[in-house]
């Protein structure tokens, strides 16, 4: 089974503007950060943890040309935004796009997307099935997910585990039983925002201290503010085994 991160950045700390820091301005192809969002490949189904506004063009960067499922962590636009964009593949594949997401997050994608889900059909929509998702794991195809809840300040989200990996973002908290779910991970992927504190996701230091209470074999930081800093200098700050993501990494699980 194959991980691909389409993108290890966020909406967090981006300005408005053109922005002109060092990071923006950067050479290096691992400063450039797409919104957070893996794409998982196994023998019998590919699906992907969020579409976020830069969905579309994350699917034509990677060459993805079929996709099974997209199973959201919760509901923020930096997330969602690009669900519009799976009309392509509704018209190439011919069947509707399987959505797993919780309660919540499907009423707020009913919200967004209101000519989706109200039922008058009209042409050239995007088509789409809804699934569910609670604590229990769930299978799509051969791909076995474990839900884990963390906290994104008030706002409870999913992450989740697939066999030895645990995909993590957007948290700030997590509570004790959901922690058992994650430990045992080879890999680990967390949110590491910004050094400075912020009030919903983790700091450098705080993403650090989880990877080093979790002991993964290799931890990966993911949701990276331009504020972080570039990827060659914050690596050499960082303990043997953990690392930054950047958008095209491939893992192999």
């Amino acid at each position: 089974m194959t991980i691909t991160f389409l993108g290890t950045g966020t909406s967090q700390g981006v300005p408005v503007i053109a922005c002109n820091c060092e990071v923006c301005l950067s050479a290096d192809k691992r400063d450039k950060r797409l919104r957070s969002s893996v794409l998982v490949e196994a023998e019998d189904k590919t699906i992907i943890i969020d579409s976020g506004p830069d969905f579309r063009y994350q699917m034509l960067r990677a060459h993805v040309q079929h996709l099974d499922a997209i199973v959201f962590t919760h509901e923020h636009k930096d997330h969602i935004a690009g669900m519009d964009d799976i009309r392509a593949f509704n018209y190439k594949q011919n069947v509707p796009m399987d959505i797993y997401a919780d309660e919540r997050v499907q009423k707020a994608l009913a919200r967004e997307f209101p000519y989706v889900f109200d039922g008058t059909g009209y042409p050239g929509i995007p088509q789409v099935n809804l699934h569910t998702v609670a604590s229990e794991p769930f299978n799509i195809g051969s791909i076995r997910l474990i839900p884990i809840e963390v906290f994104h300040y008030r706002l409870p989200i999913k992450g989740y585990r697939i066999k030895d990996f645990t995909y993590v973002t957007d948290a700030k908290t997590i509570l004790p039983a959901e922690m058992e779910k994650i430990k045992g991970s080879r890999i680990l992927v967390i949110n590491a925002l910004q050094k400075e504190t912020h009030i919903s996701h983790f700091t450098l230091d705080e993403a650090v201290a989880f990877a080093n209470e979790i002991g993964a074999e290799t931890t990966y930081f993911t949701h990276i503010s331009h504020r972080l800093g570039k990827h060659a200098d914050i690596t050499k700050e960082l303990p043997p085994g953990i690392e930054l993501a950047y958008d095209g990494l491939k893992l192999e699980i």
